[in-house]
Formats: structure tokens, sequence, C-alpha cells
């Protein structure tokens, strides 16, 4: 038996120079180091790969591929070898062994032929590039058998002796070239003037005019996959990948179908022993094996159960007849009807007919009436407004009022004999139709003293703004005190004046004038309007209904700052003036006797907090009666009023402000002129 390999060798060199001509770095060649790893030691390219980068999970998994196809590739050569037909190769552990071993088979098959056919080794056909090495490699080894004849007496000791013309004839390539592949990496052709290289199908020349690179047909878009599929990219080609799986009852293809799974075929399903197993797409169903009678069908468990034909069947039996279920059939029962009174069978008994009490010569209602059947009955017709009286066989007044109460006339209704009659209440009068009632207008005869409004079946006296309507006769109006109503005190927020259908609201004599809306009293601004008296040298300050001249001097050892603040001039050696406050301060507060309480008038406090600062805070002046008090928190405290002041009166308060801050006191006092002016 021929030994394999040096044609492998011949092959794995080929593939050599395949990865050798991209130039791939270090990081590149490590990646494919890990694809082939992977697939000597598992011979499977499934496996998760470790890597974080997708270029490098790419790399592994092309070089896994080209790993595998070089250890499957040698198989096929022998078989190729040893066997006429490639279609009869035994069952590998993959699908993917299966393909490289019956691929490497049938190109090597291809390059065994060429060479009996006498056609050259260089394959010119557009097939892939390892296939194309496979084929050369064949061809060739074929090639140099052929050349070296055998037998068993052959002696191998001396050289064969060919004259010049035999050796030409048994080397046609000698000049050849492209003998070995001449230039080209891949394929080569020989014109007799020039040396022509071409690439295989999946591949493109380089600029060179004698490598090839790999096309990228996932990228080119030159790949043929479906809706679903993904292009994977390949030395020389390309492989379609399924986005999602099959799902559950499906297995993928060699094609990237999904094919049903025969569970019944496979022995996977799980029917019982009582059962067959019938294969569906993506499943399988238990089919018993008793087959029940006509009129039964089997349910879950296999057991015969009775069909309802009755309920499973449209309109089995035919009209005028009731189905009644039987055991595995049914039945047909005619159906015959119960008439009741005034109604009897048909002729043909199969449905009820109504009785004529009127065909002569019965006389229900007797002589001088008129007998009218209906359905199920009769009646006796008497004249207008009578009713017949089967016991005393006469016609009888019908009342009219109280078979159809409240529904002939519009308000009272009177039997009269065979008739009716209607008439209306007070305020009401009959109309055309003699049935209903229409309201008189009393409003017309100008009962009511100012005005009226009239309602249905009466009328509504009504006064206008300012007057009330008299609880002795409902029709007179008299005038309204608003200012002696429970809620008159509330109309003017002064005095309130009566009038005749209204009412005026005054304010006091000076200081306010009424608002626009005629009830409030709005205060006067003196400063503003220039109606004052103060000097030049005094600032007009105003209040509720009033104004105040302002003037002040700072004391000794102090300077004026602004128009209402005094700052300490500087010590000199003068003991006393430290203790001093640091700036004094002028402020004018006015609010009425009403204000609520507690209520704060008053914050002080200093303008920029520095950690560790203390305060107090103090009324040393003008609270003698106890209105005020003070409240200090955090950086900042407060003047509060505590208690009413009862009646209006100009107050001086005054505050002082000690401040600690490093080791250091400084006092600020604050001069409050409030003015308490009268509640309206």
């Amino acid at each position: 038996m021929e030994r394999p390999v040096p044609l492998l060798l011949l092959l794995l060199g080929g593939l050599s120079l395949l990865a050798a001509r991209g130039g791939a770095d270090v990081a590149i060649e490590a990646c494919c180091a890990d694809g082939n790893q992977m697939a000597t030691q598992h011979r499977d390219c499934s496996l998760p790969y470790t890597s974080e980068s997708k270029e490098c999970r790419m790399v592994q998994e092309q070089c896994c591929h080209g790993q595998l196809e070089e250890l499957h590739c040698a198989t096929g050569i022998n078989l190729a070898s040893e066997l006429d037909d490639c279609t009869t190769l035994p069952n590998y552990n993959s699908s993917l062994e299966t393909m490289f071993v019956k691929r490497c088979c049938h190109c090597c098959m291809l390059g065994r032929a060429a060479q009996a056919r006498g056609q050259s080794c260089e394959l010119s056909l557009m097939i892939s590039y390892q296939c194309g090495l496979v084929f050369r490699a064949c061809c060739v080894k074929s090639q140099e058998s052929s050349d070296i004849p055998r037998g068993d007496n052959m002696d191998f000791s001396e050289p064969a002796k060919v004259s010049e013309a035999e050796e030409e004839q048994e080397d046609p390539y000698l000049n050849d070239r492209c003998r070995g592949g001449g230039p080209c990496k891949q394929q080569c052709r020989d014109t007799g003037d020039e040396v022509v290289c071409s690439c295989f199908v999946g591949y493109q020349l380089q600029l060179d005019g004698v490598s090839c690179e790999d096309i990228n047909e996932c990228i080119t878009g030159s790949h043929n996959c479906r809706l679903g599929e993904s292009c994977i990219n390949t030395v020389g080609s390309f492989r379609c990948q399924r986005d999602s799986s099959c799902g559950t009852g499906y297995e993928l293809t060699e094609d990237n179908d999904c094919k049903d799974i025969d569970e019944c075929q496979n022995g996977i399903h799980n029917c019982p022993p009582d059962f067959i197993c019938q294969n569906t797409l993506g499943s399988f169903r238990c089919r018993p094996k008793l087959q029940c009678k006509s009129g039964f069908i089997q349910d879950a468990l296999g057991s015969c159960i009775d069909i309802n034909e009755c309920l499973s069947i449209s309109a089995p039996c035919p009209v005028g007849q009731t189905c009644i279920n039987t055991e595995g059939s049914y039945t047909c029962q005619k159906n015959v009807p119960n008439c009741g009174r005034g109604y009897h069978l048909n002729e043909e008994g199969t449905r009820c007919v109504d009785v004529d009490e009127c065909s002569p010569p019965a006389e229900p209602c007797g002589k001088g009436h008129h007998c009218v059947n209906s359905p199920g009955s009769f009646r006796c017709e008497c004249k207008a407004g009578y009713y017949f009286d089967g016991i005393s066989r006469t016609c009888v007044d019908i009342n009219e009022c109280q078979r159809y109460p409240g529904r002939l006339c519009g308000h009272k209704c009177e039997n009269t004999p065979g008739s009716y009659h209607c008439s209306c209440s007070v305020g009401f009068r009959l109309s055309v139709d003699g049935r209903s009632c229409e309201d008189v207008n009393e409003c017309q005869s100008s009962p009511c003293s100012q005005e009226c409004a009239n309602v249905y079946g009466s009328y509504q006296c009504y006064c206008r703004r300012g007057y009330q309507l008299s609880d002795v006769d409902g029709v007179t109006c008299e005038d309204i005190d608003e200012c002696a109503l429970p809620t008159g005190g509330h109309i003017c927020s002064y005095r309130c004046i009566n009038v005749p259908g209204s009412f005026q609201c005054s304010c006091p004599s000076s200081g306010y004038r009424l608002a626009p809306n005629g009830r409030n009293c709005q205060d006067i601004d003196e400063c503003v309007t220039g109606i004052h008296n103060c000097s030049i040298n005094e600032t007009c300050f105003n209040i509720q209904g009033g104004f105040r001249c302002l003037a002040f001097e700072c004391p000794e050892n102090y300077r004026r700052s602004a128009d209402t603040r005094c700052e300490r001039l500087p010590c000199h050696e003068n003991q006393e003036c430290p203790k001093l406050p640091l700036r004094i301060t002028y402020y004018h507060l006015s609010f009425p006797t009403n204000i609520q309480v507690p209520a704060v008038v008053f914050r002080m406090g200093p303008s920029s907090a520095v950690p560790g600062d203390s305060m107090q805070l103090a009324i040393t002046g003008g609270n003698e009666e106890g209105f005020f008090t003070t409240q200090v928190s955090h950086h900042s405290g407060v003047v509060a009023l505590t208690k009413p002041i009862p009646e209006p009166r100009d107050l001086l308060l005054t505050v002082k402000m000690d401040l600690y801050r490093h080791s250091t006191v400084s006092s600020f006092v604050a001069k409050l002129y409030i003015f308490v002016s009268a509640e309206l």
C-alpha cells in the first residue's frame, strides 16, 4: 500500500504558505495557536472561545476549522486510494469530520482521474484553494507512481535506461514553466509567451500578479446567506450560520436548515405500551392501539366513551322530532304538543290552532251583542263606554277614571255614563282638547307691589335688591336695613349708613378715604400726597390714619453714617468709649391694635456669621408694660409682640445685641419707633 505521508506533507506545506502569507502579528498568531490546540484536543470547533476580542475569536474559529481539515484530510486521501466511490464512506463522530473526509476524498479522486486522462495536474477549474492543493498532490503522486512500472522481478538496483524520446514521452511537463506551481501561489498557466497566474474561487490576484488574497464575501455582499442567517468568512470561501436555534422537536442539518426530529423512529417518545407513537412536525402524539366501535370515541387515557350525537351533530332529527341520545347511537321521538284552553290540535296533530268560539251556531255573548274571536279566547262587544258582564250577561258602564288612572285627564277625572269629564286645579284652565290643563299667568293682573314671577299653577312675588317681601301679605316689599342685619358689622370696614333699598359706608373724617369697592377704608399716605406739616429737617412717616414727623440726632461720641444710622467715633484713651455700642440704628414700625399675637415685629443679627459666634439680645428700654419679648436662635434674634396693645399709642423700644466673636464682645443698639394705630 502506498504511504500517504509525502502527499499529506505536500498538502500541509501549501496550507502553511497560506497561513504565512498574511504577516499576522504575535497576537493573531497566539489566537490561531489556541484554535489549532482546540481542534487537536477536542476535535470540535463549536466549543465557546475564551477570548474577549471579537477579532481573536474569529481567528480562533478559522484556524480551528483549518486544523480540523488538515487532521481529517489524510483519511480522505487514503480512502480515495482504497475506494472507487467517496459516497460509501463510513460514519464518523461528527458531520464536520464527515464533510472534511468526503471533500478531500473527492478532490483526490479528481486529481487521480486527471492524471489517468493525461491532463495537466495544474487544475484550472473554479474550485477552492484547499481542494486544488489536494487535486494537484494526488495527480502528481499518481503520475510519479505510473512512471515506474510495477513488477515482481523488477530490479531497483540499477536505474532504468531510457532514450531521450522515451524520456520526453514519459514526462510531458519537463519544459512546462508552471511545473510545481511555477512562480504562482495558486494557479499557473504557461501560454508559451508568458506565464499567467490566476487564483481559485474565493481569492483575488494581488498587485504583484503572483500572490492571491482571500475575498471576504461577507463584506462584499457576494454570499448567498438567507434571512435569519449570519455570514462568517472562511479562507477561500464563507459559511452561513443560523442566528437562532431550530427549537424543540427540530435539528439543524448540514445545509443550515431545520429538520423535524422523528421521535417515534428514534425511540425518544414517552407513549405507554397501549399506545402507538405517531410523529408530527416538531413533536409527536400517542394514538391508542384500541379501536372504538361506531358511536364511541377514545379519551386521553384510551378508554371508549359514548358520543352524544344530539350535541355533536347539527339537527340529527327532522323538524317536529326530538333527539334522544342512546349508548353508541341516538333515536328521534315525535313531538306531541299539549294545547291549552282555546286551542286544539290540527288534523295532522303537529301543532295547536285557535278555536273559533264565535262560529255559528254558538252564541256565547247572547242576543244584542257582537262576539269577536281572539287567539285562545273571545270577547263580547258593547257600545263605546260599556263592557260585557259575563255573569249578568249585560253591558255595564266602564269607569274610565278608575280603569285608566292618570292617563285620560291632566288633573281631575270625573266618570259619566258611557264616558268621562276632565277638570283642572286652581291656577290652571282646561285646554282645547278637553283633557290637558294649561297654566294661567296671574302676573298679567299685577298682583305684586314690585316684581311678579309666574310659576306653574300659581305666581310668586319678589322684590328688588335692598327690599324684602312682607311676611303679612306676601305681596308687599319692605326696605331692608342692611346695617342692622347680624352681618351688618362686616358690610363696611368702619361705619354703615342705611338708605332706602341699599346702604352706604363711611370712613373717619381724617386720614382715610373710601375704597373703590365702596366698603373698605384706605389709608391716605400724607407723606406721598404732601398734605403733612413736617419741617424740612424732619422726615414724614406714614401710619394708619395719620403720619408722624421724625427727626433724630446722634448722641455724643457718634456720627451719622446714613439716614437712620449712627457710628461710634474712634476711642482715644477714653476708658468708657469701648463699652459703648458700635452702631445705633433707628427703625420705624407701624401696625394696628388688632394685630394677632404672638407676632414677630423685628429681627436682628450679624450681617455675616462666623463659626463660634454667639449673641445675646435684650430690650433695655421702652418695655415697662411687658408688651414685647426677645428670642435668640442660632445667629439671629427676634423681637416679638406677646400681648395685644389695647389702644393707639407711640412707643420707643431700645434693643441691644451683644455679639461674642474671637473672645471679644461688640454691642449694637436698635431704636424701634413703634406707632400703634386704631383698628377700623
